[in-house]
This record gives structure tokens, sequence and C-alpha cells, in this order.
């Protein structure tokens, strides 16, 4: 956990697209004794928030209204998440984990070719929502390779959060100065909310599959209940025989990713807000029914699959990191500012980036957002209420021990990637660089169509997929994380 702590706060200097103190995330943790818990600290929306904020007198959605600029935030959760990680399993003083991140505030770090051409690209962007500058917006010319970005105002707001832990930014400067960026940007945010912000701790999601034992993240996400009957699906499918990215294995996947995304868009949201049925969607003989309607001689129309009804009511542009260490003690942390460098909105005088996650809400039910995620009433915008995400770490075990840590960034791919390296690692044998780096596929039931990386699948087998019925889009799908096996 202090290694989790320590990487969370360098990753929101290094890695301002998606390393944050701005945003909010998931953690998955096991000890070495096997017992584990999970921690949500994803954001929520402000009080003054309400269903329609996003939409015009005629009901129609405002373009980008909920992905750029102030009233896209939700209040941050990430500080409070690592400061109740370190009270419930710190071992190090709370200083020594947020001095690292201070360092490389206020010495710099050297700028990647990538780095410096996405701040140089955003320019006109992060000028417009940031009239009086940024860390991230050079007075003159262009950001180059090589060069060192030094960030004082991020240092002195990680000094506070040093010295004075949650109240360092959620109470006195820092919140003051969130305040007043949202007042300048007629955002919504206020002190109370800052003030009442929490992280929950959450009783995981533990499941089999054949001789592993799976622990995941459950709701406000919607990653470990997904990845769940992802498996409960493929469980008793010859999956080795059939052979890795082979024609079969990729249209059963496919149709299981289909239903599986159908229950996502109408049963999961925040389960402090909705009656999530999950004891239903992670049934294994409910998985195995929604199964029965898939036709081997052709795609089965996303428009003919509608969520399970049940009696009674349940990327780039985020990373993941997971540690493990001697004594078998791991964890699964995945955050993010939603999309790459959230809201685009810096907090004047406190040098980090603002979220954009109300996005993830359903902003009009049957609207998708901007990964093509179509949600509906479990998920819309309440005051107060956490945004569904698709965010999956995970821990595997295998006889009693530590196996397997697992997760991804990628927005609304994340589910089918994590489910996938898992699927290359126990049933096509791979190691886990070559797992992690296997070409993968996304269907997420709307849009009807397969996203698959390029040169994922050879032309015999595409050729079948498209004689089936598949539409297939060509796409870079994620950027690979880190992973332990």
């Amino acid at each position: 956990i202090d290694a989790a702590i320590a990487v969370q706060f360098a990753l929101a200097v290094v890695y301002p697209n998606a390393g944050n103190i701005g945003g909010g995330g998931f953690l998955v943790y096991r000890d070495a004794k096997g017992n584990s818990t999970t921690l949500d600290y994803r954001e929520k929306a402000p009080q003054a928030s309400n269903r329609n904020m996003y939409l015009d007198e005629a009901g129609n959605v405002i373009p980008k209204k909920s992905v750029q600029g102030h009233l896209a935030a939700g209040v941050p959760g990430t500080v409070d998440g690592m400061v109740q990680a370190h009270q419930k399993f710190g071992k190090l003083p709370w200083k020594e984990l947020v001095e690292p991140a201070i360092r490389l505030a206020q010495n710099g770090f050297v700028l990647t070719a990538n780095q410096a051409k996405e701040f140089n690209d955003l320019k006109t962007l992060f000028r417009q929502f940031n009239p009086d500058g940024a860390a991230l917006l050079k007075s003159k010319g262009d950001w180059v390779k090589g060069e060192k970005l030094i960030q004082m105002e991020l240092a002195n707001t990680l000094k506070l959060i040093r010295d004075k832990g949650r109240a360092g930014f959620y109470e006195g400067v820092v919140a003051e100065q969130m305040v007043k960026e949202m007042n300048r940007g007629n955002g919504i945010m206020s002190k109370n909310d800052l003030v009442n912000y929490k992280s929950l701790w959450r009783k995981p999601i533990v499941s089999k599959y054949k001789e592993y034992k799976i622990i995941t993240m459950p709701p406000s996400s919607s990653g470990g209940i997904a990845l769940t009957q992802l498996l409960n699906a493929v469980e008793k499918e010859p999956l080795a025989r059939w052979g890795h990215n082979q024609d079969s294995t990729i249209r059963f996947l496919i149709e299981a990713e289909r239903r599986v995304y159908a229950d996502r868009a109408t049963h999961l949201g925040d389960p402090d807000f909705y009656n999530v049925p999950q004891n239903n969607l992670l049934a294994k003989k409910y998985q195995k029914r929604r199964m029965l309607s898939m036709d081997w001689d052709k795609a089965t129309p996303s428009n003919e699959i509608k969520a399970g009804i049940f009696v009674g009511k349940e990327s780039e542009e985020t990373t993941h990191y997971s540690i493990a260490d001697k004594e078998g003690n791991s964890v699964a942390v995945t955050t993010t500012l939603n999309n790459s460098y959230g809201s685009l909105v810096f907090v004047k005088g406190a040098g980090f980036l603002l979220n954009n996650e109300m996005d993830d809400f359903s902003i009009k039910p049957g609207t998708p957002n901007s990964y093509g995620l179509v949600g509906g009433e479990a998920n819309a915008i309440s005051p107060g209420k956490r945004m569904l995400s698709s965010m999956t770490p995970t821990i595997i075990e295998k006889d009693g021990k530590l196996f397997m840590v697992v997760g991804t960034p990628g927005g609304s791919t994340i589910i089918t990637s994590v489910f996938q390296t898992i699927l290359n690692v126990i049933e096509f044998k791979q190691g886990i660089q070559e797992a992690v780096n296997a070409k993968r596929f996304h269907h997420q039931w709307l849009p009807d169509e397969v996203y698959i990386e390029p040169n994922t699948f050879d032309e015999k087998t595409l050729a079948i997929l498209k004689q089936k019925g598949y539409k297939i889009i060509k796409i870079k799908l994620v950027d690979y994380e880190s992973n332990i096996l």
C-alpha cells in the first residue's frame, strides 16, 4: 500500500493526462494471508447537480458540456482514497510517501516526444479553459522532447497534502482555490462537496474460475461484475482447443461481451443509489442461459439483445498499476481523470487538472457518452452519486497463493482487455508479457461493432467474421500497463 500511494502521487506529476489528484479510482488489496478488500475512491456528483444539467430546453444533449470545462468535473476522490488506504494499511510515515512526488514537481522531469506533442496539440484548448495560463502551457514556443517540466504550484499543493493529509486538499487553501476556480468557470462544486467527500471500503466480488479465485471490484465500478459474467460465460467452453484468436473463440467471446454490456447499460450504477441485482447477474446459471441465444451461423444483432429481466432488483485516458511485495501482499489500482487531461481545467494556483467524470453518468437515457457507452436510469445523475466506471483492478489466486495482479486503462475496453489478458494466461498458457502484448478485440453491445487492433486477425478469420455478419472496425484499443504474474 505504501508503494501504491507513492506511485499515485508521482503519477499526478509525471503523467498528467491520467495520473492525478483531481480525479479518482479504485483499489483492490489482498494481504499475504489471503484477506482482501476494495476501496472505492470514485468521484461524486456535486450536490448542485441535476439529471438535466447537460440538456438544452428541447431535451437534447449539449455537445461537450459534460466533457470539457468546469461543469464536467466531479468531486475528486484520489487524495481521500490515499489517506484512507494509508490509515488502514500503511506502514511508512505519510510524509515519506508524498515527498518523492514533491521533488519530481519541484525539480522537474524530462518530457517524452509523445508528451511534448500532446501538450502542443492541446494548447488551444488549454488556453480556452485556462486564460491566465497553466503548467502545461508555455508562454512562448512549443514543448520539445527532452525539455524539463517544472510544476511549482503542484509542488506547493502536494506539500499541503504532505503536511496536513486530507485537510490539505479538501479544506483550507486548496479547497478555496478549487471553489474559486469553479466560480470563475460557472462550475457547481462547493466547499461542502469537498469537505463531505468520503471514499468507501467495499466488499470485493469473489468468484471461482476453474481452480482460480478471482478477486475484483464491486460497483460503483461495473468492471468486477462484467468480468465475472464474462468468465462465467466461457468457463465450460473449450477455448484452448478452439485456439487463441481463432474464429470460434472470437465469436463466442464477442457474443458474451455483447450480452454482458447490455446488462451493464441497464442494471449497473452506484449501489448507494440504485438496487443493483448483483447476485442475479453473478449467477453462473444466468450467464449460461444468456448464451443460449447465440447462433453459430450468424452474429446476433445487438437490437435483439436486451438486458436480463429479474424478479426484484442490481486507454490511455486512464492508468493502472499493480504492486506485490516479498511478503505476498498485493494491490491493483486503476485511476483516472476520465478523458485524457480530464476537463482541461487547471485549478489556478494549485497546479492540477480536474476530471471530467460527469460524462460517465447517463446524460440522457439511450445517448452514448464519449466512450460510446449507453446507460439508463441506474446511472442517471443525482447529487452525491458516484458515476459508473469500467475500471477493473483484479487479483487472482491459485491454490491459496497469489497468482496474478491485473488491470488496464482503456475506457469502455478495460473490461474486455482484463478479461482477455486473464484468458491468455489461464487458457492459452501465455506468459504475462505475451498476454499483455497480445492483440485484443472488443464489443460493447452498442454500437454494434467489433473493434480490433491492427493485425489482430488473419485475412481468413476476418473473412469468416464478416461472412457471419460482424462489422469490423480497426482501431488502437489500449496502451499496455503494469501487471504481475
